[in-house]
């Protein structure tokens, strides 16, 4: 039997696949798993059952909830969109940073994945947070 606190952590750590999911979700709303399918379809070959299966252990894990009010169940997220994404930013800096958000900044303008766009807001974000 799983634990509670077993259970609230593993609710934050989605697959791959479902984070592919949670994508599709966060960017249309709430939806059937057909949508959601032929959404995955666009990018990669899915087919429907795994979908399905995937969003009802999604349901399980508590990351979604299903809506079976209409003949067509409906999909929902769970947790905002930015909560689940700081918590597995915040877990990936401590595991691969150690904590430093700076190394992980370091690494990816010296990798050179940053464009003007990308180093001019990162700047001014710097400067405001210079200013608090």
């Amino acid at each position: 039997m799983i634990s509670e606190q077993e259970k609230n952590s593993r609710k934050f750590d989605p697959t791959k696949s479902e984070l592919e999911i949670l994508q599709v979700l966060w960017e249309h709303g709430p939806s059937t798993v057909r949508f959601v399918n032929d959404r995955l379809n666009e990018q990669k070959d899915v087919n429907y059952t795994s979908t399905l299966k995937l969003m009802q252990i999604m349901v399980e894990k508590e990351i979604l909830k299903r809506d079976e009010s209409q003949m067509k169940h409906v999909y929902i997220v769970v947790e905002e969109e930015q909560k689940t994404k700081n918590h597995l930013l915040n877990k990936f800096v401590d595991s691969m940073y150690k904590g430093s958000a700076g190394s992980l900044v370091m690494q990816v303008l010296g990798n050179n994945h940053a464009s003007k766009e990308d180093i001019k807001a990162i700047k001014e974000l710097l400067n405001k947070l210079d200013k608090e």
